[in-house]
Parts: structure tokens; sequence; C-alpha cells
């Protein structure tokens, strides 16, 4: 879920930071990360090479190079793998790559079950690297229909800390967008925290 202070569904800081990866101490997770890769036979001389996809668009191809670039800190050997957009959907909906770097956007409210039941759901179109989990899925369920926010909330954490640890879709970032109008609209009222949907126009007009 995207984190706080934007996100109202975010792990808060000292729960997230016990999951794999989240620690502070970067070097302390590259030193544990580099004992698992050289566990399985690679290592500094013996890199794992892997392609990293990327649709051919900055928004895509630029992060692509910086993951590729931290990947090597890890003792794995990233290929960048550029793909034109026009193929693009249609090779990560057949999960056509080894590493895949995906954009995803929420175009509405941040709620859970946006996030979850799109991204992780079993029989969803949008869940890329066809992660599965049936029971924690009825957990979707449980936490949609919890009516109390302080009780969902920790239904959500629970859910999102089990899908860190799985890997179901390792997060590297959160994008952050504007909404830019000129001076002269008057009347328009934007969501908080999204530059998509729930837009009110029917007050806005233009100061001439």
């Amino acid at each position: 879920m995207l984190p706080p202070p934007a996100g109202l569904w975010g792990m808060p800081p000292e729960r997230l930071r016990s999951l794999p990866g989240y620690d502070p101490d970067v070097q302390k997770n590259r030193a544990e990360a580099r004992a698992l890769i050289q566990r399985l036979g690679y290592g500094r001389d013996i890199p794992l090479a892997v392609k990293v996809a990327a649709r051919n668009i900055p928004l895509y191809r630029d992060p692509a190079v910086m993951l590729i670039d931290q990947l090597k800190e890890i003792y794995i050997a990233g290929e960048l793998d550029i793909v034109e957009t026009a193929n693009w959907n249609p090779e990560v909906t057949r999960r056509n790559y080894m590493v895949g770097l995906e954009n995803t956007g929420a175009a509405v409210v941040d709620d859970p079950d946006q996030q979850l039941y799109e991204s992780y759901a079993c029989e969803s179109d949008r869940n890329f690297t066809g992660y599965c989990n049936r029971p924690l899925e009825d957990l979707f369920h449980r936490q949609s229909r919890e009516v109390d926010q302080k009780k969902r909330k920790q239904l959500v954490w629970d859910i999102d800390t089990t899908l860190q640890r799985e890997g179901a879709r390792p997060v590297i970032f959160h994008t952050r967008g504007a909404t830019c109008w000129h001076p002269r609209v008057k009347g328009l009222t934007a969501m908080v925290n999204s530059m998509y949907n729930g837009w009110r126009m029917e007050d806005v007009w233009v100061q001439k």
C-alpha cells in the first residue's frame, strides 16, 4: 500500500522495517542478499545473469536502469531488455519476462480494495506476476467487509506483510504526480492524493 503520510493504509515505519529489505541499514540488507545469492552458487566472479524488461519510454526505462545498477550490488548482472509500447502489455500479460519493471497506476482513491484485488487476486487480469494465495484472498474479502477502520487497517497490514514476505510483486519505488492548472481556472476541486479520478468539474469556470 502507498506509504504514509500520503497513503492512508501503508504500514507504519516500525512494522515496515521488520520486513526483508526494508531495514534502514542498507549495507546490512545488501550483505544478507549477497549471502543468499552466494548460497545459490553465484558471486562477484560469477554473477547471476538476468534480463530486465521495460517498456520503451522514460517512465519505465529509467527506473529499470537504476534497478540494474542496484542489482550489481548483490551479484546480479542485469541486461536491459527494451520492449516497444505496442508489445509491452501482451508481453507482460503472458508473463514473458525474467524480471519486468512495471509501473502500476492506481487511478482511484487510496483504498485497499483497488490495490489488493487488482494486483494480487488470483483471477485478476492485472496480476502480472501470477501470484495466487487463496487463503490470503479470503482476507481481502474480510477487510473489505470490515466497517471498523482500525480493525480494517490491521487486516490490511497483515495482508501487506504477507505479500511483502512472499515477494508477490516487489515494490521498487513510489512515484509522485502533480496537477497543474492556469491561475485563470477557478473552482477546480482535485483529489488530495490522486491526480486521476474524483474531479468535480461542474463548478469550474475560466476567468477572462
